[in-house]
């Protein structure tokens, strides 16, 4: 019982490390924020293949002080065989530009294409996700500048199971690298998270999270801290659940 209680220990502290270790690094430059996202998830499976979900989502910047931007997001996934799936997902963003001459909300449009892979390792749950995405603002042509924002996103994510506790610590790794007409294919930034959920039997789920995200390949990168709070329920087609 004492080993397995050092090993949980150890693992927290290996997770914590990672994430406090980049927010260290961080306190030497000058551009930072703190966000938070909030979101509000409904998911259908529909039966062992097929799975649907709807999320409504808003983001405050500026030390929690300005809307970032608020969304809608449509996701389908199906599965191919045991922890592999394939999916895609369409979103409709109202993002709030409050810098320079012309400021105001615009509207953008969003879409990606995943394959993730997921498995186990004795009390420990691996996820990995490969991502396409496309984003681009609504009612402006290529002629006026606007050019799809397009990235590969790749990552890695952690879950341990801890015996007899319902909040088990997740960790997750996720590096972007953007590509397009007017954009240099290179890496461009890396997202660094702790969070953990609970799960009620007929309420729902409810996650809580702390993120970094930090720029790469620029002179004086953005980094910010994210602060998360979302709620998921899921049904369930009882006509083909065993």
């Amino acid at each position: 019982m004492f080993y397995k209680r050092r090993k949980h220990l150890c693992l927290l502290m290996v997770m914590a490390s990672l994430l406090f270790t980049s927010l260290a690094f961080s306190q030497n430059q000058d551009t930072r924020d703190l966000e938070s996202w909030t979101g509000i998830n409904l998911k259908f499976k529909l039966n062992k293949k097929w799975a649907f979900n709807l999320e409504g989502q808003l983001r405050m910047k500026e030390y929690i002080t300005e809307v970032s931007e608020y969304f809608s997001d449509f996701g389908t996934s199906y599965t191919v065989f045991r922890g592999f799936k394939l999916g895609a997902g369409f979103r409709y963003i109202k993002e709030n530009d409050n810098v320079g001459k012309i400021q105001g909300y615009e509207n953008h449009f969003r879409f990606n294409l995943d394959a993730s892979y997921k498995h186990k390792i004795n009390d420990l749950s691996l996820k990995y996700r490969l991502r396409y995405q496309n984003k681009n603002e609504l009612g402006i042509s290529t002629s006026e500048g606007d050019y799809a924002n397009q990235k590969f996103r790749f990552k890695t994510s952690l879950e341990y199971g801890v015996n007899n506790w319902k909040l088990d610590p997740k960790f997750s790794a996720e590096i972007f690298r953007s590509f397009g007409v007017d954009r240099e294919n290179e890496f461009s930034k890396y997202r660094l998270t702790l969070g953990t959920e609970y799960k009620f039997k007929s309420f729902g789920t409810i996650g809580l999270f702390y993120r970094i995200e930090k720029e790469i390949n620029v002179s004086v990168p953005e980094i910010t801290k994210i602060i998360g709070l979302n709620y998921t329920y899921t049904i369930k087609n009882n006509k083909h659940e065993k």
